[in-house]
């Protein structure tokens, strides 16, 4: 069984929803750690059911059960990669913090990563988007200069002439642009504008601001065969 085969399974075993892997040479931020394992928690369908109308506390108790899930499973894939002999580092978010923000985002995104495996796309919402689960995931990933077996890159949108995720957003964050991999994030969504709302939905609904809305994780029609399926 090749070394990435068993990398994937090991993770999903441990709770990944999915796993890839991507050749990262051109803009991995460490020197010889030239390829990129990503893998994704899909969020639980209830969860996204009771998130139509607004945030609700389920949904942030489970984001940040997720976040310490996925940073796990990020120290895990690290040790196993270094027991194999290889070099790794774990993009978690206790090592790199927060990923809002234009400016204050991890020193190779997920997403990136994610795409460049042929996961899924970047959705016109700035989220990752995959045909299975939408946009109802979170993700993190381990940058190491172990040979993988590395998938097609999708360098481009999924969505076509999709608006729904843009007519859903209140907070006009969405601009409706699709993806491609030439963009960055701002030429075609304003986290700004995101945050704004967000912190003002959340107070209402979550009885403090945070950056936690949903609505654009909602309305996808990818989500929404996800969570509709029994």
């Amino acid at each position: 069984m090749s070394l990435s085969l068993e990398l994937k399974n090991y993770l999903q075993k441990e709770g990944a929803s999915e796993v890839g892997f991507a050749d990262i040479t051109n803009f991995s931020p460490k020197e010889g750690l030239n390829s990129g394992v990503v893998f994704y928690i899909a969020y639980p369908k209830e969860i996204i059911r009771n998130m139509k109308n607004a945030p609700t506390m389920e949904y942030l108790w489970e984001l940040i059960d997720l976040n310490t899930r996925l940073d796990a499973l990020g120290m895990l894939c690290e040790e196993y990669l270094i027991n194999e002999g290889y070099d790794a580092y774990a993009q978690t978010k206790k090592r790199l913090g927060t990923d809002f923000g234009e400016f204050n985002s991890f020193e190779l995104p997920h997403k990136t990563i994610a795409t460049r495996a042929g996961l899924g796309w970047i959705g016109k919402s700035a989220l990752f988007t995959t045909l299975k689960y939408g946009s109802a995931l979170r993700m993190s990933s381990v940058l190491t200069n172990a040979p993988l077996d590395f998938g097609e890159p999708v360098l481009e949108s999924k969505c076509g002439k999709c608006m729904i995720c843009r007519d859903a957003c209140p907070g006009g964050a969405i601009s409706g642009i699709n993806w491609n991999y030439k963009l960055k994030r701002n030429d075609f969504y304003d986290d700004k504008k995101c945050e704004k709302y967000a912190l003002v939905v959340s107070e209402e609904n979550l009885g403090k601001p945070d950056t936690v809305c949903g609505k654009c994780i909602y309305a996808c029609p990818h989500t929404q065969k996800y969570i509709k399926k029994e």
